[in-house]
């Protein structure tokens, strides 16, 4: 059998790995590893995506994979690529957080019997004794080798600089390493590459007080042919949670890739065997967008599933292609009562998720971007009656490839009174 190592590398995941022979012969066996997710938002965002697709393909060559909640570094914030302090969350809010994001683990990973687990870092990084943790653990750290972290020194560089409160958050990673090697004899962190220097720490942590095998492994981040982050629309982040980017947005989004950047999204976000994703990557012209409806119904079918995605593929071909069925296309429902109270169009367009704020809709408006079925919207306080939804609605449409279908709620699915 292939090494996973092997299979990582070839689909372009690998960034840095840490004694990369020791490791090789580790992952021979079947190894227990971990990758951190900080509950700042109460769902995944496509930049966990590329850590969740490897430790899928870890758990396939026979490896355990452990999600670590981060319930409790989450209280603190991690500073990497952060020009202030993160706002502080409440309790309340983080263990909201860990408890959807638990929900969305379960359909990129098996956990029957055992085969992957979940832990929160709340569990132990709340309770500890803060003298006995300095002494302990932060005798072991330089403070000189941490301030040439990258995440710290361009915290250093910003005018508000770095608090002590945020400095401390490699200890806690690191920790979590610690811990998980003794509670479950977890020997690799791996994650994105914005983490090398924490996930160095704990690696490193591992071995000098322990005298143990310990690994650090990270991902390359998801980013375009130019060097830009994908997964930013126009509304915000590309979440996997459809109550906040439907299964038609998220679809879409990846129909819409750049030509140069197909083969990659197919490598790191599909498990379409290496000799298609090539084949796929390397048509030209028009040949592109039968590789780019590939791409985005796999990914669609494996972040929604297979049901979803038949109907995010179907609704687009409705759009684009006039030969499908409508019933399928993103859908805003309004009831009579909210158009009294707000039929702006602006306003629709912000509910459907076309545009992020009001002002952005306006502007939208303005710049002759905004369509409402074949006629050009060119008042920003334009509306739309209830009289226009009757039927099948109404298709709004911002720019060439955003739409959503108004229609009216109906009287007849509304609950008789009590």
């Amino acid at each position: 059998m292939e090494h996973v190592l092997d299979i990582l590398k070839e689909r372009g995941f690998i960034a840095q790995i840490t004694f990369e022979d020791e490791l090789y012969e580790q992952l021979k066996n079947p190894t227990t590893f971990y990758v951190g997710f900080d509950p700042t938002a109460d769902s995944l965002h496509i930049g966990h995506y590329i850590p969740i697709m490897a430790m899928a393909h870890m758990q396939r060559a026979g490896h355990k994979p452990i999600a670590l909640m981060g319930g409790g570094t989450a209280m603190i914030g991690d500073p990497s690529g952060k020009i202030d302090m993160r706002k502080m969350m409440t309790t309340e809010t983080i263990d909201h957080n860990v408890e959807c994001i638990q929900k969305q683990m379960s359909r990129f990973l098996d956990f029957s019997e055992g085969q992957a687990i979940i832990v929160n870092n709340g569990d132990w990084l709340r309770h500890l004794n803060f003298i006995e943790f300095m002494r302990d653990i932060g005798s072991m750290f330089s403070v000189n080798k941490m301030l040439t972290a990258e995440c710290y020194k361009a915290r250093m560089a910003t005018e508000n600089g770095l608090s002590f409160l945020e400095f401390t958050y490699m200890l806690m990673q690191s920790y979590d390493f610690l811990e998980l090697f003794h509670r479950y004899g977890c020997r690799l962190e791996m994650g994105g590459n914005d983490q090398w220097s924490n996930m160095l720490g704990g690696a490193d942590l591992v071995r000098r007080k322990d005298n143990e095998k310990a690994f650090a492994c990270t991902f390359q981040l998801l980013l375009t042919h130019d060097g830009r982050k994908m997964g930013k629309t126009e509304a915000g982040a590309l979440w996997l949670d459809p109550k906040k980017t439907t299964p038609y947005q998220f679809y879409q989004y990846w129909r819409n890739v750049d030509d140069q950047d197909v083969q990659k999204c197919l490598s790191l976000l599909t498990f379409l065997p290496m000799d298609e994703v090539r084949r796929l990557g390397a048509l030209q012209g028009a040949e592109i967008n039968e590789a780019k409806k590939i791409l985005a119904y796999e990914v669609t079918k494996l972040v929604h599933g297979e049901d979803e995605a038949r109907k995010a593929a179907e609704a687009a071909q409705s759009l684009f292609g006039g030969s499908a069925s409508s019933e399928n296309i993103p859908t805003l429902t309004l009831t009579a009562e909210e158009l009294t109270q707000d039929a702006r169009i602006s306003t629709c367009l912000v509910r459907a998720g076309l545009c992020k704020s009001q002002s952005d809709a306006r502007k939208q408006i303005e710049q002759n971007a905004v369509y409402l079925a074949d006629e050009k919207v060119t008042d920003v306080l334009a509306t739309v009656a209830a009289s226009q939804l009757a039927g099948d609605g109404l298709i709004l449409r911002k720019g060439k490839k955003g739409f959503v279908r108004l229609v009216l709620a109906s009287l007849l699915h509304l609950p008789m009174p009590t």
